[in-house]
């Protein structure tokens, strides 16, 4: 599928999923099943599809200040969605591979499906930032592990649906929630800044999950809006 260029994030986005992702699982290195570094294998579609010129366009980041190129920005989107919807499997340190039977567990079979119906809404459409831990894992003024994640609808329709048939034996707490704009680049955000911050939890089944605090949380989210 070939994506018209558009300085737009939206064009990253879809380039990413629509056309750079399902050339690389067609790459040998890709599809023999073992372990590679996304980044150079991404780097060679991105350059069979858009000359220099186009990846150096600056496009402005939502509601702040400072710019990223066309190239960050689908070098971001990338792995972002391959592991959302689950075509790849991170294994760390840039690596990933295809998925296989014994990495799914039901909660990410739930999820996977919870972001394709998410997925179907366009970068400019509003929603909701939740945040949910379990309360054996929360914390009054430390970090704990939080899961992020992101929707159009109910917030609480969302959680109960990504516990339903995981090997959980607590009802999930939903720490707290906001209502922002373009909900979608703004999740990607909150995920991107606690990723460089270490805060990510790698090993963990499910998508999503960050040992953090709901004040970090929020300032990120003040701080990619504007306010």
């Amino acid at each position: 599928m070939e994506v018209p260029f558009e300085a737009t994030k939206s064009f990253c986005y879809r380039f990413a999923r629509y056309q750079a992702i399902p050339e690389i699982l067609e790459l040998p290195e890709v599809a023999g099943g073992e372990p590679f570094r996304l980044v150079e294998v991404a780097k060679q579609v991105i350059d069979r599809h858009l000359t220099a010129e186009q990846q150096s366009v600056m496009l402005k980041k939502a509601k702040s200040e400072g710019e990223d190129s066309v190239l960050k920005t689908v070098k971001f989107f990338i792995p972002y969605v391959a592991r959302n919807t689950g075509q790849l499997f991170v294994l760390g340190g840039g690596m990933f591979r295809l998925p296989r039977p014994e990495d799914t567990n039901e909660e990410d079979v739930e999820e996977a499906v919870q972001e394709e119906e998410d997925e179907e809404q366009d970068d400019e459409s509003d929603g909701s930032i939740y945040a949910f831990s379990f309360p054996a894992l929360v914390k009054e003024n430390a970090p704990f592990p939080i899961k992020i994640g992101r929707t159009t609808g109910s917030v609480e329709d969302r959680v109960k649906a990504q516990c339903k048939g995981s090997a959980t034996f607590d009802n999930p707490v939903i720490v707290k929630y906001w209502k922002v704009k373009r909900v979608n680049p703004v999740e990607a955000s909150v995920h991107s800044i606690l990723k460089a911050r270490g805060r990510w939890r790698e090993n963990v089944p499910g998508y999503e999950w960050f040992d953090t605090t709901v004040a970090e949380i929020e300032a990120i989210i003040k701080f990619t809006v504007g306010q």
